[in-house]
């Protein structure tokens, strides 16, 4: 399995993990805090450092964690465990973000998703949110043995191989598809515009084409409609309609949704294989997937900041902001001769 390379040994991410309550299916590090990067964001040991616990009771997650750690939460805590996992389960991407947390000398920020909801986001790409940051490398701290839960981990890393395939041309390198990997959960991002560094992508994927590789190889080598020369990094994959009509069919259930919504003539109501076999022999296919992945992105990225807010705390958000404004704002000062 792809991401057995990406278990974490690492003694401060457990110790961390102590100070929560135990009962988690999936919990991961990821964020410039664990994988060096490129640009304003290469200040590893000082970084934030980011988690997502995947908890397969919410309301009970929370009511213990509550005890343990009331002063996490912002004015939310008030209306207790119920109250703040509705807020998790149905406002923006599913997740419930605590901010600007000092644990065990680092600050840190973790946010607690439910495990039936990250099931589905992986297998569907329903808001391409924690789907999106587990495309990329991670630390995973802590993982039962849900096969399920594995199964969908697995899909989620081959679906971001395919949907990256359908906007490339036939010959690429490796750098090239780890950058359109990377960059699939940003398509749309309007935290890109205002907040993020213009350079992410890239500053993700420089420094990590090892940790990249190890996570997307083993895939790359068992898929049957790419030439993997690995000595030279390069790749080939079947740009022909019916290799793009194969690609295109198995893409999660959303985008499929998404792709069939943008080109689907008013009144016309065609079905979604029949509209995907019409943009496998569109020569803008690449152009059209990436719509589609925008329109999965945006208004997660929007309703899950807006969300922030709440569950943050207006105090914690402005810090935060402020944090995420200067280093884009250091990143164009790089680029500014």
């Amino acid at each position: 399995m792809a991401l057995q390379a990406l278990r974490s040994s690492g003694v401060a991410f457990r110790k961390i993990l102590s100070h929560f309550p135990e009962e988690l299916s999936l919990a991961f590090a990821y964020g410039s805090g664990v994988y060096r990067q490129a640009g304003p964001s290469s200040d590893q040991k000082n970084g934030m450092l980011d988690f997502v616990f995947t908890v397969d009771d919410p309301v009970a997650w929370h009511s213990k964690n509550l005890k343990r750690n009331w002063s996490h939460y912002s004015f939310l805590k008030v209306f207790g465990p119920k109250m703040i996992t509705s807020i998790q389960n149905n406002y923006g991407a599913g997740v419930y973000y605590n901010s600007l947390i000092m644990c065990d000398g680092r600050l840190i920020k973790y946010g607690v998703i439910s495990t039936s909801i990250l099931i589905e986001d992986l297998l569907n790409w329903n808001n391409l949110y924690v789907a999106g940051r587990l495309q990329k490398p991670v630390k995973i701290v802590a993982m039962n043995e849900s096969p399920t839960l594995r199964s969908a981990l697995d899909k989620n890393l081959k679906s971001a191989v395919t949907a990256a395939f359908l906007m490339l041309p036939e010959s690429f390198s490796e750098e090239d598809l780890f950058i359109e990997i990377a960059g699939l959960s940003y398509s749309g991002d309007f935290r890109m515009v205002v907040g993020e560094d213009k350079t992410k992508v890239l500053n993700i994927v420089k420094p990590n084409i090892a940790h990249f590789r190890e996570l997307y190889g083993s895939i790359l080598q068992e898929n049957p409609q790419v030439v993997y020369k690995t000595q030279q990094g390069r790749l080939e994959i079947d740009k022909s309609p019916e290799g793009q009509f194969t690609q295109l069919m198995t893409l999660p259930k959303t985008l499929q949704q998404q792709i069939n919504h943008i080109m689907d003539p008013p009144g016309k109501n065609r079905d979604v294989e029949e509209t995907l076999f019409q943009v496998a022999h569109d020569p803008d296919c690449g152009d059209v997937v990436r719509l589609g992945l925008s329109a999965i992105v945006r208004p997660s990225s929007i309703r899950q900041s807006t969300k922030g807010i709440f569950t943050a705390g207006m105090k914690k958000s402005v810090v935060y902001s402020s944090l995420k404004l200067h280093k884009m704002w250091k990143g164009w000062l790089r680029k500014t001769p």
